[in-house]
């Protein structure tokens, strides 16, 4: 995003529009089953743009090893997060009725980039969402803070017939989950959500912001890009 000189056609909270919509850009390619691989002059330069890692940043699911990261990518094992308005996603699918120790241990649970297999009876499934706001300033010299966090589902159906879509009309918010709807457990916010009688493929993705808005706002020209933070994890998908 640039500082100041988007219109009110260009981005969405920080991100483009298409992309950040609820049934935007990005979601025809979760419908087809696909994960998604990742994000100048500088505005003090004579530019529009932040420093890589400035003001957004991806973070990635992997260790300290080049074949690890370059894997992660591929698979989509990533989350972003603009303004540093945190530092940690844990999204995890699990069967309904399963402890989280014995769901990861035979395979009944998934994270960002996997897929959840259920099988026979099994029609509902746990999601669990937990974040960490960083304990330092972000580049700006704010602590900012989570408002609210969102759990995002949608079908997937395959490919669309019209490859020039850029919509998916099966996704929605499943739940919006506020302070006094989470917990906190030691330094992560978590949020605990059920779905229930799950059909057919399907997947999962958690985003959160700093402010009151129920969907990503136009970013006028001009405005502060500090006070309109969001992040977003990539899916984890069901099939059945």
């Amino acid at each position: 995003m640039g500082v100041s000189d988007q219109d009110e056609d260009g981005d969405f909270g920080g991100w483009p529009a298409g992309s950040q919509r609820v049934r935007g850009l990005g979601q025809p390619g979760r419908r087809a089953g696909e994960t998604t691989p990742v994000s100048h002059v500088h505005y003090d330069e004579g530019g529009s743009d932040f420093r890589p890692g400035e003001y957004s940043e991806t973070y990635v699911y992997a260790g300290w090893d080049y074949a690890d990261i370059l894997d992660a990518l591929r698979n989509g094992r990533i989350f972003v997060t603009l303004g540093d308005l945190i530092d940690r996603l844990d999204l995890t699918v699990r069967r309904a009725g399963k402890a989280p120790q014995h769901a990861e241990a035979n395979g009944s649970s998934a994270t960002v980039g996997e897929t959840l297999t259920l099988h026979g009876r099994d029609r509902d499934a746990e999601i669990e969402v937990r974040v960490r706001e960083p304990r330092t300033p972000n580049a700006k010299g704010q602590r900012p803070h989570v408002n609210r966090i969102d759990i995002i589902t949608g079908r997937v159906t395959g490919p669309a017939a019209d490859r020039s879509s850029d919509t998916n009309p099966t996704t929605a918010v499943a739940g919006r989950y506020g302070p006094g709807q989470w917990r906190r457990e030691g330094d992560e916010i978590v949020v605990r959500h059920t779905l229930r009688d799950i059909d057919g493929p399907m997947y999962v993705r958690a985003r959160g912001t700093n402010t009151d808005e129920l969907e990503p706002q136009p970013d006028p020209r001009g405005s502060d890009p500090w006070s309109d933070l969001w992040f977003y994890s990539n899916p984890v998908f069901i099939s059945r």
